[in-house]
């Protein structure tokens, strides 16, 4: 399956992604528009995939790469997308680029706006006010979080999947990481920032948990040196503080190792068993 995937992945890639449907087994179809723009900066893309039978009622799936905030492509997660969208076959996927950042643009705001942006655009192309799903690994996994508890004003996300994902930046095991000064100088732009609170703070989603927070889903590695796993205390100590629903799990693994077909596989069935549970509440 996996093998059938990457070869897909490559033909499209280069026959310009000219394909219009991609078959992720099992006889499911999605319909497929790549590098779709949503702003007029080159990085403001997204691929979408609808499924063969569009519902108005359909939840979208909104996936958002790592890398450290300056780095990644929305190609890194293509095949795990494949994956997911075998096991949820009626819902809509989007897998997003942002605006990078770099010495010259912090990483916030413009990376939380770009996630509002596709969600405005997607509403407007699909013509329905759908809730969201943010699921996004590393980099992509804080944006997820930070967006669904401190700016999303109009309540659109269902829940979060964050994969290994730092939440408290604070963290001394999070000071470790070898691109923190980085972190501290050009993640948050101070302009966004009241004087009475740090910019440590402000940029760690678990300051901004409450009882409102959407339900989360959150994984991370034994042995990662990037993002300890005492993130993942942290973070289940501010959802059950709470009283917000979530679940949490453990993998063998470092920071990349969630990739690796064992841990993708466990990491899809707890997503699949995740979403059941949210959607009985």
């Amino acid at each position: 399956m996996k093998k059938h995937l990457l070869i897909l992945i490559a033909l499209m890639t280069l026959l310009g992604c000219q394909q219009k449907t991609v078959n992720v087994g099992n006889n499911i179809s999605f319909k497929v528009e790549n590098n779709v723009s949503y702003g007029k900066n080159p990085n403001q893309k997204m691929d979408i995939y609808l499924p063969e039978k569009p519902n108005k009622k359909n939840d979208i799936f909104i996936i958002i790469h790592g890398g450290g905030w300056r780095s990644g492509n929305k190609s890194q997660l293509t095949f795990f997308t494949y994956s997911l969208m075998e096991k949820f076959p009626e819902n809509v996927f989007v897998n997003m680029n942002y605006r990078l950042a770099s010495k010259t643009r912090f990483a916030l705001p413009v990376q939380t706006e770009d996630i509002e942006n596709v969600m405005d655009s997607l509403e407007k192309k699909l013509k329905y006010k759908p809730r969201f799903i943010l699921l996004g690994n590393s980099a992509g996994g804080h944006l997820s979080m930070f967006y669904a508890n401190k700016s999303d004003k109009n309540k659109s996300v269902k829940a979060v999947i964050n994969i290994v994902g730092p939440v408290d930046l604070n963290d001394p095991g999070f000071k470790n990481y070898d691109e923190y000064s980085f972190v501290e100088k050009h993640l948050i732009d101070p302009k966004i920032v009241d004087k009475n609170i740090s910019l440590m703070d402000f940029g760690s989603p678990v300051h901004w948990i409450n009882k409102n927070s959407p339900p989360a889903l959150s994984f991370y590695g034994l042995h990662d040196t990037v993002v300890p796993l005492s993130q993942k205390k942290i973070l289940d100590s501010a959802l059950a503080k709470n009283s917000v629903y979530y679940e949490s799990y453990e993998f063998n693994g470092n920071h990349l190792s969630w990739e690796k077909e064992t841990n993708s596989t466990f990491l899809i069935s707890k997503i699949v068993q995740f979403m059941k549970n949210i959607n009985k509440k």
